[in-house]
């Protein structure tokens, strides 16, 4: 791999937003052009990305520059893969076509790739921005007092799940190495409809070598602007894309009380029966569909972890 970075932004009728985030990255880049690769996926958009990619990739000539654009629409996870494996440098780094990302960002990741090759995972701290309200959620999503490089990936995260350490579902946030993620995609192929399969990719690139949370906000994560933002779409991912996720983090190497207390902690976390009820009667199908499946995995984790604590007692 001749290239430390890649920089993939898979998009889709988002030419505006692509425009500015390619401005962005044209100021970001300098001095770093020799570090990196930029990687656009367009899905198939029917606006005037194709202009702005060829417009950009005009300004960038001095920097390897590659287009993809897919002949139909593959679906969002099936496009940010496709990036995820087309990458050919040693980190790859997927960004949101429209998620704000600080000037400095781009030095402060080549500098701890470069510190720390032994990196296999490099986690941006985030901030959260509702953008019906206009108003900050969250200052900071990991609540890091000190960056460290951990070797015992396993032990941190599961010290620090009470902290809300475990975020890795935004995309913006992670830089994995390119081969480690590559295997976490192989890891797991028949789920390419879970939405929140970079929990898994990270969780799994995580326990490949070391990481590092940074403790200086990077990134702004903008609530309301994603597929999210449709209640039925945020209902399937939330009660059944993201507890398949914790449900196969064992199998790579998560204790199962950690993976049990994920589950029971996601339950516990909201008026779930309330939200689970509420969806039954506006979506039944897909709202039983959902909810039993769902209901069966916490009631069995709670099971299994009040029985391993028996056994311990």
């Amino acid at each position: 791999m001749s290239r430390l970075l890649t920089i993939a932004i898979p998009t889709f009728n988002r030419a505006e937003l692509l425009d500015k985030q390619l401005e962005w990255l044209s100021q970001a880049i300098l001095g770093f052009e020799n570090d990196c690769e930029i990687l656009i996926s367009d899905n198939c958009s029917t606006d005037n990305t194709q202009d702005i990619i060829k417009k950009w990739q005009n300004k960038l000539s001095n920097i390897i520059f590659i287009s993809n654009r897919n002949t139909s629409n593959i679906g969002v996870m099936r496009n940010i893969m496709f990036c995820l494996n087309t990458a050919q440098s040693k980190y790859v780094w997927t960004i949101g076509d429209d998620d704000p990302i600080k000037n400095n960002t781009l030095s402060y990741i080549i500098d701890n790739l470069k510190k720390h090759p032994e990196l296999s995972l490099l986690v941006l701290n985030y901030s959260r921005f509702n953008a019906i309200s206009s108003q900050i959620i969250k200052e900071r999503n990991f609540n890091i007092t000190e960056e460290k490089i951990h070797d015992d990936a396993r032990t941190f995260i599961e010290h620090n799940i009470k902290e809300g350490i475990f975020g890795f579902g935004f995309m913006t946030a992670q830089v994995y190495r390119t081969d480690t993620v590559k295997m976490a995609l192989k890891k797991w192929q028949n789920s390419l409809n879970n939405l929140e399969m970079q929990v898994f990719w990270g969780a799994y690139c995580a326990l490949q070598g070391s990481i590092k949370f940074s403790h200086d906000v990077f990134v702004e994560y903008t609530c309301g602007t994603n597929c999210l933002s449709d209640k039925k779409t945020w209902f399937k991912v939330y009660y059944a894309d993201l507890v398949r996720v914790y449900t196969k983090l064992k199998e790579i190497g998560y204790s199962p009380e950690f993976c049990q207390k994920l589950i029971i902690r996601h339950f516990t976390h909201q008026h779930t029966l309330r939200i689970l009820l509420g969806a039954i009667r506006r979506y039944p199908i897909l709202g039983l569909k959902t909810a039993i499946p769902y209901l069966f995995v916490v009631l069995s984790n709670t099971f299994q972890l009040m029985l391993t604590r028996r056994q311990f007692s």
